[in-house]
């Protein structure tokens, strides 16, 4: 699974909007709506954040793991 789809996934399950995620994460929503469409991948520092936002692993994010 792409770390878009999983990063849709996440936030529908929390009921948040994508400017919500990118506030809370110290980005801009374009630039977050880039990276849930797959056009795009976050920097290490966006990817530890989102990670952290969510409460799952980087693994997980990145596909490598089923585990949160």
């Amino acid at each position: 699974m792409k770390i878009g789809r999983k990063l849709k996934e996440l936030r529908m399950e929390r009921k948040e909007t994508q400017a919500q995620v990118a506030a809370a994460v110290g980005m801009g929503s374009r630039h977050y709506q880039r990276i849930e469409n797959d056009e795009g991948l976050p920097g290490l520092e966006i990817f530890c954040a989102l990670a952290d936002h969510f409460g799952v692993s980087l693994d997980y994010l990145a596909g490598r793991s089923d585990q949160r």
